[in-house]
């Protein structure tokens, strides 16, 4: 059987932000399973465009082909605000039909909320979107906290290491079912 391919989207393009540690621990998880092959998205990766001014993103022209190439994701945002960074929205409606009959599932970071209050949000853009979101997710209160002036995970991360096993396996599962699902009958949308 094919390995499943699931892109991992790292959300924020701000200086100084945890998601690049939060993303690393994350995909050198999932780059442990022998199931899964990784693409890393990273919304800071993408070049400025003058129409939505200083700071957000225009989406490569290559984002569309890898989500549509992509079985799942998992989408790493950090909350701002009480809600998920702008230049991922930017980024997830630059794909459309890429997007449909797949699973994604999340990890959040941020202060006391952990993210929880971006994900919800991200749910409802998801749905929009043709995309099953998985129930589990890993969300870091404190992210900032939990990691190293290296970026290295600390010995707080065991407990967020067991949610984000259990949030690979079932995204795995869904991935793999709907993958199959696709196979055999496009998606009608």
């Amino acid at each position: 059987m094919d390995n499943l391919r699931i892109a991992v989207i790292l959300g924020s393009n701000r200086n100084g932000r945890t998601g690049p540690a939060v993303s690393r621990w994350f995909v050198d998880l999932a780059l442990g399973r022998p199931d899964l092959d990784v693409d890393v998205l990273d919304v800071a990766d993408l070049p400025a465009d003058e129409r939505y001014g200083h700071g957000h993103g225009a989406p490569l022209a290559d984002f569309g082909p890898r989500v549509a190439a992509a079985d799942g994701y998992v989408v790493v945002t950090p909350e701002y605000n009480h809600g998920y960074p702008g230049p991922l929205k930017s980024a997830i409606d630059s794909a459309r039909r890429e997007w449909f009959g797949k699973a994604a599932g999340f990890v959040s970071y941020g202060g006391m909320s952990g993210g929880l209050r971006a994900i919800e949000q991200l749910r409802t853009v998801f749905s929009e979107l043709h995309v099953a979101t998985i129930r589990d997710t890993v969300s870091l209160h404190n992210a900032g906290a939990l990691f190293g002036p290296d970026g290295l995970p600390g010995p707080e991360m065991a407990g967020a290491d067991a949610a984000a096993k259990l949030l690979l396996d079932e995204l795995s599962w869904w991935a793999l079912a709907l993958r199959e699902a696709r196979r055999h009958r496009p998606y009608p949308a």
